[in-house]
């Protein structure tokens, strides 16, 4: 009883943060992009007066499209195209499940893994579930009964499944450098030290690896300069039917998206909750000395440290989808398949010829 309690506790836990951290981000990239283009930025909404910098933005958002006509074309799919951004959403949200966000949580004799899925597939895992938003934006392209949003799902379809094969192959060799699959494994052999003083963390060991995995997920969630699903600016997204409710659902969705893949980020390439020289009870520094902490200290600088590292590479997303324009669509499917894709056979090769001379 006390397991399933805790289990769903951070399920719930997770779901809140994510939402909020969601929400947030609504506001970051409307506010950063101001920022960037010497505009005041979203600052209308307010309560009682106080504006906060434009905070109240997102509960207006919200407020706004839940009273907006939900249409639904007459000749389109009524089931599927209320299916499709329930489809795109839920993978987004489960891939958290496997992420491991803290270490372990002691209170007493309990010990509480911070992580709600301790997979040994984990990797397999998140390939698996974020494949799975292909077919909601192809389900929302067909189901519109519009050609232009079919053309939207088909360019949508073709660009994530090529660049799904890049992720996949970008991360092979730091499966093999950690010879396992399990994220929290990952993370714990990254809170070691290479040469004695230096973390080992994932992008120490595949640089390459990291340098075509961050673009090759950027294309996998549809943002600039990787946009052509959506292509705003020539009406031909994918959810170019969509309005209310179910175009909030695609619109969070993508910035679920952004929080999840900023966290693989951390987890796979950062070490994840890992803070450089923090172990278990407290720092101890390579140079000499050490710095004994509480337990609930520890902990709480863990998740401090994974989280300003996901809010770092959500600031770098949004900074790249306000700083490069968008690729023409041959030159997007050529990056994939004769840029990327060699490159991560490559580094395959190259790590695992040196993995075969470290070890005789």
């Amino acid at each position: 009883m006390l397991e399933t309690a805790i289990i769903l506790a951070k399920i719930w836990g997770v779901l809140l943060t994510l939402v909020t951290l969601a929400a947030i981000m609504t506001w970051v990239e409307r506010k950063q992009s101001a920022v960037m283009q010497d505009r005041l930025g979203a600052n209308r909404a307010d309560v009682f007066g106080l504006r906060i910098i434009g905070l109240f933005q997102p509960m207006a958002d919200g407020i706004k499209m839940f009273f907006k006509e939900d249409f639904v074309p007459p000749k389109g799919d009524k089931f599927l195209h209320t299916l499709a951004p329930i489809v795109a959403f839920f993978p987004a949200v489960v891939i958290f499940a496997v992420v491991p966000f803290g270490d372990v949580l002691r209170i007493g004799t309990l010990e509480i893994p911070l992580q709600v899925a301790r997979l040994n597939i984990g990797y397999l895992f998140i390939l698996a579930f974020g494949g799975l938003t292909i077919y909601g934006t192809v389900l929302a392209g067909w189901s519109s009964n519009n050609k232009y949003s079919l053309l939207g799902g088909l360019r949508a379809a073709a660009q994530m499944i090529s660049y799904e094969v890049c992720v996949g192959l970008s991360l092979v060799g730091l499966i093999m450098v950690f010879g396992t699959l399990q994220l929290d494994l990952m993370v714990k052999q990254q809170g070691e030290l290479i040469f004695g003083f230096l973390p080992a963390w994932g992008i120490f060991y595949q640089p390459l690896g990291f340098l075509l995995f961050f673009p090759a997920v950027i294309a996998e969630t549809k943002r600039v300069p990787f946009d052509l699903p959506e292509g705003e600016s020539e009406i031909i997204g994918y959810y170019t039917e969509y309005s209310g409710l179910r175009f909030g659902l695609f619109y969070f969705a993508e910035f679920i998206e952004i929080i999840v893949m900023s966290a693989l980020f951390s987890t796979l390439f950062f070490g994840g909750y890992q803070v450089p020289y923090l172990y278990a009870d407290g720092f101890v520094f390579p140079w000499g000395g050490s710095w004994n902490l509480p337990h609930l200290v520890v902990v709480l600088l863990q998740l401090g440290s994974f989280f300003i590292k996901i809010a770092f590479f959500c600031w770098l997303q949004v900074l790249i989808r306000w700083t490069l324009p968008r690729f023409r669509y041959d030159q997007l499917m050529r990056l994939c398949w004769t840029g990327i894709l060699p490159l991560a056979v490559l580094n395959i090769l190259i790590t695992g010829g040196i993995l075969l001379l470290i070890k005789g």
